[in-house]
């Protein structure tokens, strides 16, 4: 396929793009990058929705394919088919619940899967450790991680890079299980890999289950808004374009073999992420009786509910220059008024 320059076109791997971030990523990366033809590998399983990629249907530069990461023949297909010269690895479960109800798919994805991807692309691109084929120099694996990996902190503090791993769910060890075998594909066979790992993201096309997009929808259908424990637990919360924009940094101009921490500096309790948006929607979509907020619930606490996440950017912000473009409030309205215009 040629880009607008005439060249065959370069086509970059992108797991799980039918996703959150990754249907986010994908609009924002063609438009910043045209030469480039994103291959979306996506599973499509409850998390994922076709009617994220409907403003990609007409893209030349856009091929979907449905399949598991986990599919060593079908992985190697794609990368011998396309001739992938960049993996950006989005594809995992994530939803903590879930991970504690059901942990054995978060294991089969988020290790195995990861695990068949980063040696699809050593068997494509290297020809020995340390020993990289001619002409696929550039190549680079970029994957997706997350802050509860460091597990949690007390009321004062930052997670950096150094931060030593410490998960505390299925789901958490499990993306600690993967960020491990990325670090030892760089340092066994000096693969160009790079790691972030973000904080809390939220916005356009998030799924249901979520907390946001929960309590937007019990909001608008006037149902009781549930909050685990005292609804104190502090997330740091980062708008999710400005996490595309983050992965595509790293992607193009991050070292070899670095992670990146990715955070918004907006820390907030759940307590204040319900009071923010039902503020919103009594000003926009006022209940006929009552406030939005008289709706919040208490119920029992998660199983090993972390405290607090909070991420220190530094690095990306000094390396790279990356700045988070929204902060909290600005972010919040834009996420309250997309989903009141995109009600599923």
């Amino acid at each position: 396929m040629a880009g607008k320059s005439g060249k065959m076109s370069e086509k970059i791997l992108v797991t799980g793009g039918a996703g959150f971030i990754g249907s986010n990523f994908i609009p924002y990366f063609l438009e910043a990058h045209p030469d480039i033809t994103i291959v979306n590998l996506d599973k499509m399983t409850y998390a994922a929705d076709q009617r994220n990629l409907s403003e990609l249907r007409d893209q030349s530069n856009y091929i979907f394919i449905k399949g598991d990461i986990t599919d060593k023949e079908l992985i190697d297909q794609i990368f011998k088919d396309h001739d992938i010269r960049g993996v950006i690895h989005f594809a995992a479960e994530s939803h903590v619940d879930n991970s504690i109800s059901g942990p054995e798919i978060f294991i089969k994805t988020n290790v195995l899967g990861t695990f068949t991807l980063l040696e699809a692309a050593r068997h494509r691109w290297m020809d020995a450790p340390g020993q990289v084929k001619s002409g696929y120099e550039k190549c680079r694996f970029h994957h997706i991680s997350t802050d509860e990996v460091y597990g949690s902190l007390g009321e004062t503090g930052l997670f950096t890079e150094m931060t030593p791993y410490a998960p505390n769910s299925p789901y958490s060890a499990s993306k600690a299980s993967s960020d491990m075998l990325v670090r030892a594909y760089f340092h066994t066979y000096g693969m160009n890999v790079t790691t972030s790992n973000c904080s809390n993201n939220y916005g356009p096309k998030q799924h249901g289950e979520k907390l946001i997009p929960t309590i937007i929808r019990k909001c608008l259908n006037g149902e009781n808004i549930p909050i685990y424990g005292d609804g104190k637990n502090i997330r740091d919360w980062l708008y999710v374009l400005d996490h595309c924009k983050a992965i595509d940094l790293i992607y193009h101009q991050g070292r070899c073999g670095e992670t990146y921490n990715v955070g918004g500096r907006n820390e907030r309790n759940n307590l204040q992420i319900v009071d923010a948006i039902c503020s919103i929607l009594n000003r926009i979509v006022p209940r006929k009786t009552g406030k939005y907020q008289d709706l919040v619930t208490f119920v029992k606490d998660r199983a090993g509910h972390d405290r607090r996440y909070a991420i220190d950017a530094t690095k990306l912000e000094t390396e790279l220059k990356w700045k988070a473009d929204e902060n909290f409030d600005t972010g919040i309205l834009k996420t309250v008024e997309w989903y009141l215009n995109n009600r599923r």
